[in-house]
């Protein structure tokens, strides 16, 4: 894999020691709320193989994705489109950011990178959402220009915290069960030459 200049930034975020007070005391509340049995294994995605939380995610950044495209190009008849969508977004990300916080807490008890980007991805997540629900409700309001404008900077906040989920998932291995390393082996080991 090659390197970018990317890497050095979330070197110096996951070297950040002030992140671990806080992280912890999230963790432990996150595992008191959602503690091991049916909802832990509901929202880690335990029925379906694999963790819900990547799955979920695929809602909100697409639906707001889509938003703001519309907003863009889509001219005026593209409008009451666009807002369905940015609150379908906005609804979605409750269930989206339980379900991480729920993978999270598991994850950062072992690894404190993966605690303090963890962090910093919620934060951004949260600022997404946050931005996004002003932009609807601007929309509401008559204030099309401002919604449109809190959409696109939710847009950028969207990005840092998505990018961020990819460097938890793919290079810490947060959300990834033991199973699923195990299952690739055996599956490349039956796998015809």
């Amino acid at each position: 894999m090659t390197s970018s200049p990317l890497d050095a930034l979330v070197a110096r975020l996951e070297s950040v020691e002030a992140l671990d007070d806080p992280g912890r005391t999230a963790g432990r509340k996150v595992r008191r709320l959602i503690p091991d049995g049916a909802p832990k294994d509901v929202l880690s995605g335990a029925w379906l193989g694999h963790a819900l939380h990547p799955l979920l995610t695929d809602i909100p950044i697409g639906v707001w994705t889509s938003s703001v495209l519309l907003d863009w190009t889509g001219g005026k008849a593209s409008r009451a489109a666009a807002d369905r969508l940015l609150l379908v977004g906005v609804l979605a990300a409750g269930a989206t950011a339980i379900t991480g916080w729920s993978d999270w807490a598991d994850a950062e008890q072992d690894n404190a990178a993966v605690r303090r980007s963890g962090l910093v991805h919620a934060a951004a997540n949260a600022t997404a959402t946050a931005l996004m629900t002003g932009s609807y409700f601007a929309r509401r309001r008559g204030a099309r220009g401002r919604g449109r404008m809190l959409s696109l900077a939710g847009s950028a906040a969207l990005g840092a915290g998505g990018w961020l989920g990819g460097h938890l998932s793919y290079t810490l291995g947060a959300g990834v069960t033991a199973a699923a390393p195990a299952a690739g082996k055996q599956a490349a080991a039956t796998a015809p030459a």
